[in-house]
């Protein structure tokens, strides 16, 4: 199952407000939803962006997928540019862990050899 962020269309006609969803992506626009992470109102000026941010770093975390839209309205929030140095922090991270980890086994036997 692949989960998506994307719009869901509120509002009356010819005035509408979207809603941030993450959806599974199997779902029609307006169906199903797992959990609502913002919203966004294009007929205010300016247009009205609220993003739960801590949400949507979780679920980008878990490998959602966010479609154009939404990655447009990110990207004006800023949250696409922390989204990437979060990630890569946690990557170098995780690399400098693993390489620590090689190391240990490797020093341990050495040490045991020399004794």
């Amino acid at each position: 199952m692949s989960v998506k962020i994307r719009l869901r269309r509120m509002g009356k006609k010819k005035s509408p407000c979207y809603r941030l969803a993450v959806v599974d992506s199997r779902v029609k626009r307006d169906g199903r939803f797992i959990e609502f992470v913002g919203f966004y109102d294009p007929m205010t000026s300016p247009h009205t962006v609220q993003l739960k941010e801590d949400r949507i770093f979780e679920w980008l975390g878990n490998g959602a997928i966010y479609s154009d839209t939404v990655g447009s309205l990110l990207k004006q929030a800023g949250l696409l540019e922390r989204w990437h140095q979060i990630r890569s922090k946690k990557e170098v991270e995780e690399e400098t862990g693993a390489r620590a980890a090689a190391r240990k086994p490797a020093e341990e036997k050495t040490g045991q050899a020399e004794s």
